[in-house]
């Protein structure tokens, strides 16, 4: 009878749609999980609409450290010139609603007062990719002609090796630049110490990858032309926090000018797999990576 039923199941399509549901569950005060495989992102809706977590079974990616603005992936406007600091309150802090709907977690920010903004981000598991799927939007609200790039900034601890496809990485924001090597076809950033805030402005491909204990975290999104990021920003940067802390790998996409009740959108892709590989520059860590991306 078991069997009669799955196979019911699969003629009528309601097997995969069973599945397909249970990738996002709803927990306590405001997170949410989306899973795809043995791996599992956990977003609080209740804080600025954070990653808040990236699990593959029970290893964790991203930096857990409470300090404000050390810990998990959020999501800004660009350029920072705009607002300088600290980030704004309701893309980054301030409660986000949530909604489930067609297999998709659907979070609403709260209009910015100051700028007229407001973000929207989906979360999503594509199973045939093996990756998160995360959508961001941001509507311009203001009544006027706007200009903004989007942001994704995620944090991990300071440990391991971050590596993208670029030919340089030039200091960013007045700070000290990264001790990045480029070797084996990729530019190179094996986590260091210093007593400074360093960050840095790259060209990359439109990925980046962090290895560090057994784990491979890949990002995948637009890949820029020179041109295309707002004013002193770039495609990849890259922030070092002062001391054993924790370190930013971020993303942005182009520059786009938005006219009153236009908006931008722009996908991130995901990936959090095993691997063997020491993190240390190499081909065969670069090939991995390579392959998740293509």
């Amino acid at each position: 009878m078991k069997k009669v039923l799955i196979s019911l199941l699969a003629v009528l399509g309601l097997g995969s749609m069973a599945l397909s549901a249970q990738t996002i569950n709803t927990l306590e005060n405001g997170k949410y999980s989306v899973s795809v495989g043995e791996v599992t992102l956990t977003v609080d809706a209740s804080k600025g609409g954070k990653v808040v977590s990236y699990k593959l079974n029970d290893n964790e990616v991203l930096s857990q450290t409470r300090m404000p603005n050390s810990f998990g992936s959020t999501f800004w406007t660009s350029p920072q010139s705009e607002w300088n600091w600290p980030p704004v309150a309701e893309y980054d802090t301030k409660p986000f609603e949530a909604e489930v709907k067609d297999g998709v977690l659907v979070l609403t920010g709260q209009k910015s007062e100051r700028f007229g903004y407001r973000v929207l981000k989906e979360f999503s598991a594509d199973a045939k990719d093996n990756a998160i799927v995360i959508k961001y939007t941001i509507v311009n609200e203001s009544g006027e002609t706007r200009k903004v790039a989007p942001w994704e900034i995620s944090r991990v601890p300071n440990g391991g090796i971050l590596f993208f496809d670029a030919k340089e990485a030039t200091p960013a924001n007045n700070m000290k630049g990264l001790p990045f090597t480029y070797e084996k076809d990729a530019a190179w950033y094996v986590m260091d110490e210093d007593s400074a805030n360093r960050k840095i402005n790259a060209d990359g491909k439109g990925w980046l990858a962090f290895c560090n204990n057994g784990l491979l975290f890949v990002k995948k999104f637009q890949d820029l032309k020179p041109s295309e990021p707002a004013p002193a920003e770039a495609e990849i940067q890259i922030y070092a926090n002062p001391g054993k802390t924790f370190v930013e790998i971020e993303e942005q996409g182009a520059y786009t000018t938005l006219e009153p009740g236009a908006k931008v959108d722009w996908t991130v892709r995901w990936y959090l797999v095993p691997t063997d590989e020491a993190a240390v520059p190499s081909k065969s860590l670069l090939k991995k990576a390579l392959q998740i991306v293509k």
